[in-house]
Parts: C-alpha cells; structure tokens; sequence
C-alpha cells in the first residue's frame, strides 16, 4: 500500500487497536466508482453540502458564531446547541474534500474553519451560547448545555481535515478544546459528563490520531461518571433520557434516548477496542441484543416514542406512532462497525446494510434539499406531525422539510454519505474483507480489485484482479443474512472457499486478470414479526434484497383506502425494474384484496365477531405496487404502510 494510503483513513482508524479483529481501510484505498451509493455521493456533493452551508445562514448558525467571533452585532439565533450542526456539516466537507476536492466547496471550508478559529477564546473554550448569551453558566448545566456534545462533532470535524486533505487547521483548534476541556473535568476536578453522550467517541479518536493517552483517559473519566442518576432527565423521563441511570458496566439493555443511547454504545465499543477490558465487551453485546430481538423496527429504526426521543418496552414498536429519529438510524449504524472491527461477524454488518438501504437512506429525499428527521412505517392520509422536528405550521405538505430547527439528521446524513466507502471494506493480516456491495476500486497492500454489480437491484457481483502480489492472500465477502442461495466461481470454475462467521474466504495466488463472480440469488420474499409486536400482528411486511418495500396511495388504484388493503400471501410477487421512477428503482407487485366495509353500520366502530373470520366474496381483488421504503415521501404526502394485514385463507 502506497505511503499516503497509510497516512489517510476513514472516521474510525483501529490499525493500532489491540483488540480488533478487522482493521478499517484507509479512505482512499476503497473509493465508489459509479451505481447507487456513488450516485448519492454525487448528490451530496453537488447539491446537499451546498444546501446545508445555505441553510446554516438562514437558521441563523453562522451568524452565532460570528456574534462570538465578534464579527457581528445582534441576537443569538435558535438553540444553546446550534454550533453542532455547522461541525457535522463540516465534517462531511471535509471527507467530501478528501474524496472528490472542490474550490467552492474548499472555499465554504476556508471561511468556516477561520470563523470557527475567530470565536474560539484564548483558554480554548468554544461554544457561541455560552460565550454570547450566558457567559457566567460555562459547564454550568451539563444535563442541558450540549457544551462536550458540540465540542464532540468539532474533533470529529477536526479529524476529518486532518486524515482527509492533511489539513490541520481545525485539528489544532480540537485539541486546544480538549485540553481545556481536560483542565475543567477529572478525578479531583469537576467531576461530571455531559447529558448528550458524544465527546466520548470523539476523544477515542482524537487519542488514535494524536497518539495521546489523555485523550483516551479522559473518554474513559467520561463513561465512568454516567450511572450515578445526578442527571434530572425530561418531562417523564428521568436519569435513563440522559444515560445516567445505570453504570455502563452494569447496563443489561438499551434505554432512554435513542440518539444518546447509540452514541455511547459507540464510544463503549471504541474504549473496548483500545483497552480490552471484558467488561465493556460484554455490555456491548448485551446491549446489541437486547436491542436486536425486540426494540428494532425492520427497517433497523430504533426509537418507539415520542416521549424522550427513547426507547420503549420490549416488542413495543408501533409502526404508525414510531419515532425512528434519523440520527438514532446512523448512531446504530456507528456503533455496528465497532462490533463488526471488534467481532468480525457478518451480523453486524447485515445490521449496517439494513440502515444504510432503511432506516437511513429514507431521510433523504432524492433531490438532496429535503429531508426527514423520523421515519415512521405507516402515515394515514399524509398527515404525521412529526416528520419535522419543526412545529407542524413549519412543515411542507408536499414531502420533506428542506430543514428543521433542530437540524441534527440532514448534517448527519451528509458527514455519513461523504465518508460512506469507509464502512466497506475492511482488512486483516490474510488479506481484505468486502462487507458492503458497489461498483468499487479497492487497493490492499500490492493487489487491486475492482467490484462491478447492480446491487441492491441484483445480487451478482464481480470482482477483477487488476494487480497482485505473487504471494496468497484471502478475499472474504459477506454472505448478506436475507440471502438463502449463492454459489461462486473463479475464471468460470466453482469455487468453494471457508464460510466462517458469514464470510466465505477465497485465498489462493491470485493473478491480474482473475474474474470472482458471487452470485446472492435475490427474490422477494414476504416477513413477519414476532407475535408479541402487537401492532403489527398478522400482517407481513415485503422484501427484495436488503430493501424493505412498503404500498404508497400514489401507486394504487384511484380511491383505495391503505388502511382497507390485505395481502394474499401466497400469491406470486413480481419484479419489475422501473428506471423513470423515483431515480430507477424494482417495484413489486402481487395481488391483494380491498375489505368490502359496506356491512359495517355507518356508526359503529366495534361490534360482535362473527362465528367464523374469513375473506368474504364481496372483498374485491386488486393489484398491489410496492416501492422501497427509502423512496415513500418524494411525490408528495400520501397514504403510506410497511405492514400490510394478511388476507384469511
């Protein structure tokens, strides 16, 4: 590998994590070249990055930090927190500048950067609340203040210069952060941590890039105080909405915030990998299924309540009522590429393709101007008040907001497209490892490879040796978890490698010129939920591949009614490829039936169950069209539902 492929990694850089069992790439040894994620990538590019740094000057966050730069006059703008979207927004400037440079998008970072060097004080304390409106309260208010969670996203940011186009500016305003910050908090000082977990992951990192130990000391200071139920928490949340409610070590499931929840599950997992203490191991994984097996939505959405952002009960995950925040989608997915570096099984990395094609990827509108900040399975009559994070009279009927008040999701979204290849490939002393499939050019040490495939559309991958070392090496690819038939060959020929934790590891000499084809035979398939899932008992939901498909009203016949539809469950689903819809997707269709309702009384809501439930003959049958989740929402607010009641036998 070449020497600037050494220098140059991703958001998580683990070469030198004892406790790793896969090693992230660098940056630029695995770049998209064309297809589905590059497509988004381009977008994120041309028009999302652009739209952000607009609307970070109309909601008011530049002006904040210019008020704190003393370079502007006025009122403070919005909310004590409002500093973190400009850092996320600028992390993803920075991965975007290190895969695809800019001058305009490098001249938006040149004023930003300075802006932020400006506001800066002279201790190194950076916050534009604090230091504009309530000086006296600096570290004051941890519960509330999001003073460690801004000054979190500003190391990421930081970081994100620094590994991407070797630009330290924003490096060296981090770390004069940090060592304020470690001036303020520790054993024997301020005693405390921050009620939005964040700076914790953040100084893992900066300690991996930095070499500092103290960083990574005083990441650990932080997890070690949460537990203690100092924290006040919100409305009917108490020390669980702030992650304070039980000691990391002790936890035995997630709780509380989402968002909160995900992010210190994060840095537990980052602690892990540079400490090998089994005890944060261990919690991780308790956490991961208890999350797993009954607070999950099928999309990989996480976060049942409105109340607290938070988690509910076990099996309580309601598809119409559901908050599933953006944020908490992409803190999931953070926190699954630990555990897969750590564990190197493919289940965590089934979890990441589940995110990346659902959970997340259905924020987004395909404009690149308009997002979601939840993402709920089922709306009746394109109404939900919560598809903003904004009050409802700020909402656009039409589809996604073009921003939100608090506009943590759209800056998430772009930070994790820009820096999306980091997430992979992955590689280890026998050779590289693919986890995710795209058109993709990957360089390991002396070899290269080039991925060419139609994924998520179609499960055939090729793989081309295009330069390679004359000594072995493996190459391992993910066998997805939806997946129930493959085969592989070599040049023609099967080939049979080891399947061990859902891999199968190919390692031979391998020559320029040597063709890998998989083939992930990819037919739809209907799902079901664990019975104790109330709400969506006796329905099935439909999925093609790694992509969750749900009915929207604009695809049905005129006048059905979503909440009156049945699916007939044996019925054949067929593919179709659609490349003038909704920027060329695979719409399925099967047969359903519309509930005849004409023997109901026109004011009755329940009435006695008759002897036998059956499909009478006055439901009429009707073709349904399905279209992938992520998709719903760009043509307007309409019906929409993931789950869909099965018609009686």
């Amino acid at each position: 590998m070449s020497e600037t492929l050494n220098k140059t990694t991703g958001p998580v850089d683990n070469s030198h994590s004892p406790n790793s069992y896969y090693r992230a790439l660098s940056g630029e040894a695995a770049k998209l070249t064309s297809g589905f994620w590059a497509h988004r990538q381009a977008v994120n590019h041309k028009v999302s990055l652009k739209h952000g740094y607009a609307m970070l000057n109309k909601a008011g966050n530049i002006h904040n930090l210019k008020l704190a730069a003393g370079l502007e006059s006025g009122n403070f703008r919005g909310i004590n927190f409002y500093d973190e979207t400009v850092y996320k927004w600028l992390e993803g400037l920075g991965w975007e500048l290190g895969r695809a440079p800019d001058e305009e998008l490098q001249a938006l970072a040149d004023e930003v950067i300075s802006l932020i060097a400006a506001a800066q004080q002279p201790n190194g304390y950076l916050n534009s609340y604090y230091q504009v409106v309530e000086p006296e309260r600096k570290w004051a208010d941890l519960d509330f203040s999001h003073e460690l969670y801004c000054a979190g996203h500003l190391i990421q940011a930081a970081i994100a210069f620094k590994r991407a186009v070797n630009d330290e500016r924003l490096l060296e305003i981090a770390c004069h952060f940090a060592d304020h910050i470690e001036s303020v908090f520790g054993f024997g000082k301020k005693e405390a941590a921050c009620g939005h977990p964040e700076i914790e992951m953040a100084l893992v990192e900066l300690s991996r890039l930095t070499g500092e130990e103290r960083y990574l000391h005083l990441a650990q200071f932080f997890l070690d105080q949460r537990g203690k139920k100092k924290m006040q928490g919100l409305g009917a949340n108490g020390p669980e909405y702030h992650q304070d409610h039980v000691a990391i070590r002790e936890a035995d499931g997630v709780d509380g915030h989402a968002v909160r929840q995900m992010y210190l599950a994060t840095a537990v997992a980052d602690l892990y990998m540079e400490t090998g203490e089994q005890a944060l191991l261990e919690t991780s994984q308790r956490l991961w299924e208890d999350m797993t097996r009954g607070k999950m939505y099928i999309t990989g959405g996480i976060g049942s309540r409105y109340d607290g952002e938070s988690f509910g009960e076990s099996y309580e995950l309601p598809a119409d009522q559901c908050y599933c925040e953006t944020c908490a989608a992409i803190g999931s997915f953070f926190w699954n590429w630990r555990m897969l570096l750590i564990s190197g099984e493919s289940r965590y990395a089934d979890l990441m393709e589940r995110l990346l094609y659902n959970g997340i990827l259905s924020s987004p509108g395909l404009d690149g101007v308009s997002f979601f900040y939840v993402n709920p399975l089922m709306l009746r009559n394109g109404r939900y008040v919560r598809l903003s994070a904004n009050p409802p009279e700020e909402q656009k009927s039409s589809g996604r907001p073009e921003w939100h008040k608090v506009a943590c999701c759209p800056s998430n979204t772009m930070r994790l497209r820009a820096s999306l290849s980091s997430y992979f490939v992955t590689s280890n002393d026998a050779g590289f490892q693919i986890h995710q499939y795209s058109n993709m050019a990957i360089s390991f040490k002396d070899s290269q490879i080039t991925v060419e495939t139609e994924y998520p559309w179609d499960g055939q991958i090729k793989i081309t040796v295009t330069e390679s070392s004359d000594k072995p090496w493996a190459l391992a690819l993910r066998v997805p978890g939806w997946c129930q038939n493959f085969g592989m060959k070599i040049n023609g020929q099967d080939a049979n490698g080891s399947l061990q934790k859902g891999y199968v590891t190919l390692e031979r000499i391998w020559k320029a010129g040597d063709v890998l084809e998989a083939n992930f035979a990819m037919s739809p398939f209907l799902v079901e939920a664990d019975p104790r899932i109330d709400s969506v008992r006796n329905c099935v939901a439909i999925q093609r591949g790694p992509i969750v498909y749900c009915l929207e009203e604009h695809d049905q016949e005129s006048g059905v009614n979503l909440l009156d539809i049945m699916i007939d469950t044996g019925a054949e689903i067929i593919s179709r490829r659609q490349p003038e819809l909704l920027g060329s997707v695979v719409t399925l269709e099967t047969t359903g039936y519309l509930s005849d309702r004409s023997t109901w009384q026109e004011n009755n809501l329940y009435r006695p169950v008759a002897s036998e439930i059956k499909k009478t003959s006055s439901d009429r049958k009707l073709n349904l069209i399905a279209i992938p989740y992520y998709a719903w929402g760009n043509r307007g607010l309409k019906s929409m539902r993931v789950w869909i009641p099965r018609a009686p036998e």
